[in-house]
């Protein structure tokens, strides 16, 4: 299926955003958070079970987040059993949860997947879905090539040509990752390089120039072409392995005392919130400076 252009965003619309959380997600407070300071005007949180229930629906929401964390225990792989569970589960009232999403996203709404979402993401076959080939599954996000878990604070370079909505007019972020299974895989070459030829990816890993690279520890896991985030054609899903909401405050920068900084990851929210008709108006500064590494300058 191809999505289609939605119409511009009303004065009276407004993001109302839901995280969801589960059994080993540990993020979800600080996506909440996030998207309420970026100028959401709902942002609840609610369990898989709250949307099979019926206690809370999809469709009263138009920005969906899926947190990271280790779902599930990262059991069969990360987030493998959630994305079983989000394809096959028979909720109370309405469609299937993947054709609630797609028409989510249909009707102009958004969705972003962080780290472990980022991993459901790719597993529902929601992302990259090249060739509108939506549900269909043609990537995977495994171990990293250091065989290790990496906590550390990355350069990320944006492409400007992407559709993605979330990073419109971002050229460089600065965030950190927490992951072991962030390394994109595909069946071949020609795949990563059609990702790459329509701009679906959106991040790369960067090393001191700004520049995407596969050299570790720029590229904390290995992903081919130094890949850290990718959105499906129409631009409104989005997924990452860095989490920009751990990034939500001045003080969070690990060199803050020094007087360093950097474009927040609250910028990839407010872009979201913007498009939805809320939040920071176009043209408005980045939410903190761009000081902290040389290349962020440029």
């Amino acid at each position: 299926m191809k999505i289609s252009t939605p119409c511009p965003s009303s004065a009276k619309d407004s993001a109302r955003a839901l995280v969801i959380t589960g059994y080993g997600v540990n993020c979800e407070k600080e996506c909440a958070y996030a998207a309420r300071a970026a100028g959401a005007a709902v942002a609840d949180i609610a369990y898989f079970s709250d949307l099979v229930e019926g206690r809370r629906r999809i469709a009263d929401y138009n920005f969906i987040i899926f947190p990271g964390g280790f779902l599930d225990g990262d059991d069969l792989g990360a987030a493998q059993a959630a994305a079983q569970r989000w394809k096959y589960a028979v909720p109370r009232h309405g469609a299937p949860f993947p054709d609630q999403l797609l028409a989510l996203v249909e009707k102009g709404g958004l969705i972003l997947g962080i780290c472990n979402g980022f991993q459901l993401l790719v597993k529902l076959g929601l992302l990259p879905a090249l060739g509108n080939k939506y549900l269909e599954r043609q990537i995977s996000l495994t171990h990293n090539a250091s065989a290790r878990f990496e906590d550390r604070w990355c350069r990320l370079r944006v492409n400007r040509e992407s559709p993605c909505v979330f990073t419109d007019g971002l050229d460089s972020l600065y965030m950190p990752v927490r992951h072991g299974e962030g390394r994109i895989v595909a069946a071949d070459e020609a795949l990563l390089r059609r990702l790459h030829a329509e701009n679906l990816t959106v991040l790369y890993y960067a090393d001191e120039h700004g520049l995407p690279t596969q050299d570790y520890p720029d590229n904390p896991n290995g992903s081919p072409l130094g890949i850290a985030g990718l959105c499906d054609p129409s631009g409104r899903i989005f997924g990452l392995m860095p989490h920009p909401e751990a990034y939500n405050h001045p003080t969070n920068h690990p060199g803050w005392t020094r007087g360093e900084s950097a474009a927040s990851g609250l910028n990839i929210f407010a872009r979201a919130v913007r498009r939805l008709g809320g939040g920071r108006p176009p043209g408005a500064p980045e939410l903190f400076s761009r000081d902290s590494v040389p290349y962020l300058r440029s």
